[in-house]
């Protein structure tokens, strides 16, 4: 299935500090192969995309201090595919500037945007959900969300709570988002029926999204318009730096999505995970053992539910020990309790200031 006029933006910027201290700020979780399956998360996600668009319509996005590694990882894409942000501004100037460009090439254009980082399991699934949103949004001045049926009361996800009636076959509108919710209400959520997990995957046309951009964020806008002209060119890059000195970082989701009154989402069942944690790695990890393990040479004795992680040719022994977390690199070593997997964002800062970015 090849979309017609349709482009695909992968965001490649983040850190993962979530999976210290095998990600790190030099090489960051989208390039690594956290899975174990010989393919690091931005080639499995590129190679996806190759499924739907021609491989001149995806582009890159991520801080330019990324991008010997965006071309080590994808040899094949070209430099003007390559979307170098100064420096981090979160996501709504990633959209804006991608619009900006795609629509300076093709005016009619559709985009996906979708992070770089995600696992989709039901490739089949997926690319009839992405199918059935394009076409919505070529017919509609729409925005467009694809939304997770939710299995379990996540803390870690933003929910998105839909109007029952469709408005189209498996197309609903959009009530509300709220962001990472405590227990008690992502239980309530479960309950209610009608609330979705956000996967931060959005479609819609050029058109449609630089009419939210200039309604919604307008002086965001009202900058990257003084880009006209530069796209596409030689000079692109010096008028993006201007830019990003100049705009402030908002997330797409609170700058354009929670504020405009055109947004829909398509409740969704393709072997999701956001891969944001240990546990959904784990979660997404076969096993024929006790533990679960990636590239590591492990001796368990009365072991049971810990993931295992290594980097070294070390053989790891655990004895009487139980759900843990162990990560091993060449200079670092973590070992947590997997109920406390939401500490190692806070461990990972704490260890960049105290060790002068030695180990960050």
């Amino acid at each position: 299935m090849k979309l017609e006029n349709t482009y695909v933006v992968i965001l490649a910027g983040g850190i993962g500090s979530r999976f210290w201290p095998l990600s790190r700020e030099n090489k960051p979780k989208q390039f690594l192969d956290i899975l174990g399956t010989g393919k690091s998360l931005i080639q499995a996600c590129y190679e996806r995309y190759l499924k739907v668009v021609d491989p001149d319509h995806i582009y890159i996005i991520a801080n330019g201090k990324y991008v010997p590694l965006i071309k080590e990882h994808l040899p094949e894409i070209k430099d003007e595919q390559i979307l170098a942000e100064p420096f981090g501004k979160n996501t709504a100037p990633c959209v804006a500037y991608a619009a900006h460009k795609i629509s300076d090439l093709n005016q009619d254009a559709n985009m996906i945007v979708a992070p770089s980082d995600h696992l989709i399991i039901n490739d089949e699934n997926f690319f009839g959900q992405v199918k059935k949103a394009i076409d919505f949004c070529s017919d509609n001045d729409v925005l467009v969300t694809l939304g997770i049926k939710p299995h379990r009361p996540d803390t870690g996800y933003g929910y998105i709570q839909f109007i029952q009636e469709e408005v189209e076959e498996g197309i609903n509108k959009v009530k509300t988002f709220t962001e990472k919710p405590p227990l008690e209400m992502a239980e309530k959520f479960l309950e209610s029926g009608d609330f979705l997990w956000n996967s931060g995957m959005f479609i819609w046309s050029v058109n449609s999204v630089r009419k939210a951009l200039e309604e919604h964020l307008t002086e965001m806008d009202l900058i990257f318009k003084e880009g006209n002209g530069a796209y596409n060119t030689s000079i692109e890059s010096e008028h993006i730096e201007h830019i990003y000195s100049r705009i402030a970082g908002i997330s797409i989701d609170n700058g354009l999505l929670e504020k405009a009154d055109n947004v829909y989402v398509l409740p969704s069942d393709f072997g999701w995970s956001d891969l944001g944690t240990w546990r959904s790695v784990a979660d997404n990890l076969e096993s024929d053992d006790e533990n679960k393990v990636i590239k590591a040479k492990v001796k368990s004795l009365n072991s049971s539910n810990n993931l295992v992680v290594s980097e070294t040719e070390k053989l790891v022994v655990i004895k009487d020990v139980k759900d843990l977390y162990i990560i091993d690199t060449e200079d670092a070593l973590l070992i947590c309790p997997n109920d406390q997997e939401q500490e190692i964002k806070k461990i990972a800062t704490s260890i960049k200031k105290e060790f002068n970015d030695k180990y960050s």
